[in-house]
């Protein structure tokens, strides 16, 4: 193993060439971990060597950018306040949740955000109707992929490889209108592909329609699907789906924003 100089700015061979470079590779392992976070799994989160890494923290507590607790450290008081100034959204959640809340005064019906996950729908949040169907889908509840419009726009938009291992396991038939032969199945993604959303003609529940579309991430991955659900010959599909469209579209560009923002402060050029 090479020395490495503490004072030499560069020392890894992935682009991480600069101080401030560093600085951000380990802010990032703050993201989602459990606080506070140790100087030793700091280290080997990012593969920075471990006196660098020391060197590295002492330095973003000085500045105020982490607080020491014990041994260990967590976001100091600056990152909080230079967080409150960022005018986007921080989250998924916090990005859809005003949109949602438009579609829903506008429209009556269920309007739903849901992620998928092992060939399943997980609805993170959803604004019911008064008029809409009371159906069994609760928040954190799952749900066949292949049986949902949110499902589809999902599996459309995702992976190949996660295509083709949901489409080998049996595809289990909800309604008579489920689409349980894989070969429609992939037909119907092509199209969900190309219109940018998804129908779901009482393919889920007999009496139940309605249309999603995707909310993409910064990256481009698909992260989430935003619907709206009601009593079939309630809800007009055909004229909801632009509105749909719309709005998922409006999530992912905040989405965008609030990365464009914060990207060029933390991370290097590369």
């Amino acid at each position: 193993m090479g020395h490495h100089d503490p004072m030499c700015p560069a020392h890894r061979d992935d682009g991480e060439i600069t101080a401030l470079g560093r600085a951000s590779l380990i802010l990032k392992q703050f993201r989602g971990a459990e606080l506070p976070v140790s100087a030793a799994a700091v280290a080997r989160s990012t593969g920075l060597p471990r006196a660098t890494a020391h060197r590295m923290l002492r330095e973003l507590v000085r500045v105020g950018l982490l607080e020491r607790v014990g041994t260990a450290f967590r976001p100091g008081l600056l990152l909080f306040e230079l967080g409150q100034l960022v005018p986007q959204p921080r989250s998924l959640h916090e990005a859809a949740r005003k949109h949602m809340a438009v579609l829903h005064e506008a429209t009556g019906h269920n309007v739903g955000l849901a992620v998928e996950q092992d060939g399943e729908v997980v609805h993170v949040e959803i604004l019911r109707g008064e008029r809409a169907p009371r159906l069994p889908l609760r928040t954190g509840g799952r749900w066949p992929a292949h049986a949902s419009c949110s499902g589809k726009v999902m599996l459309a938009f995702g992976p190949p490889a996660h295509v083709d291992r949901t489409l080998a396991k049996p595809l289990k038939r909800l309604t008579p209108r489920t689409i349980t032969d894989p070969d429609a199945l992939r037909a119907e993604l092509e199209r969900v592909r190309r219109a940018r959303v998804a129908f779901d003609r009482q393919e889920s529940f007999r009496d139940v329609t309605g249309v999603a579309s995707p909310v993409f991430g910064p990256d481009g991955t698909v992260l989430a699907a935003l619907s709206i659900s009601g009593m079939a010959g309630r809800i007009n599909l055909s004229r909801v789906d632009a509105a749909v469209r719309t709005t998922a579209l409006a999530v992912t560009r905040e989405l965008e924003m609030a990365e464009s923002v914060v990207r060029p402060v933390l991370a290097p050029r590369r």
